[in-house]
């Protein structure tokens, strides 16, 4: 069964991010639909803790997502520059 992602502030955060990386995000959004939370194969992809996760969409943009325990809800909080990320 494919779980349901949702973005956080979609609108503002597709607005700041270039072109290449907004095509990276829309295919990991794709691939956490299909395969869930755990994304091993995307660059530098950990757990950040609790139910939470992220990898690097390029060498300085990351996104992180949130999936509780046996939920098909996968949040995407955070999309953007790595020195801005939430953890």
């Amino acid at each position: 069964m494919p779980f349901k992602v949702i973005v956080k502030k979609e609108k503002k955060v597709f607005e700041k991010l270039p072109l290449h990386i907004r095509k990276a995000l829309l295919i990991l959004i794709d691939e956490l639909i299909e395969e869930g939370p755990i994304q091993a194969e995307w660059y530098n992809f950990s757990e950040l803790g609790k139910d939470k996760y992220h990898c690097h969409l390029a060498r300085s943009w990351v996104a992180c997502w949130e999936n509780k325990k046996d939920s098909l809800l996968i949040e995407v909080y955070y999309a953007g520059s790595r020195e801005s990320a939430p953890y």
